[in-house]
């Protein structure tokens, strides 16, 4: 039986253990080579903290948009273009899914973060 998988510390996605890395699961902490690379940077802290301040600010049931953390850090660091930001964004709300503090949604049902494509919203979960 194969070990529980595991989530990627740069894009949140969830890696899906392989026999390729059956003696060093346990070091295992990026999905990819890219994001071995990428890691997470200021920024991407920047977009965590700004989801989940706009989150605070809003009814507990609100939602919002990856784009309006982009736009926030976008401006807050001077940038010309938020669109960008916009994957990194996503990046940060799946990383804050897999912290347990935000669920990301379509058509307001709860979706699996890794596999969702085309637009997401963004909420706190029932706990947070």
């Amino acid at each position: 039986m194969p070990p529980e998988s595991k989530t990627c510390l740069a894009c949140g996605r969830t890696i899906e253990w392989r026999k390729k890395w059956e003696r060093d699961w346990d070091e295992v902490r990026y999905c990819s080579t890219a994001c071995r690379r990428r890691k997470v940077d200021p920024t991407d802290q920047a977009l965590e903290t700004s989801i989940l301040d706009l989150l605070e600010a809003r009814a507990a049931t609100a939602t919002i948009c990856p784009s309006e953390a982009a736009r926030a850090v976008a401006g807050a660091q001077e940038r010309g273009d938020w669109r960008e930001l916009m994957e990194p964004a996503r990046r940060a709300a799946r990383r804050l899914v897999a912290a347990g503090d935000v669920e990301i949604t379509q058509a307001g049902h709860v979706v699996d973060p890794s596999t969702a494509k085309g637009p997401i919203r963004i909420r706190r979960t029932d706990a947070g």
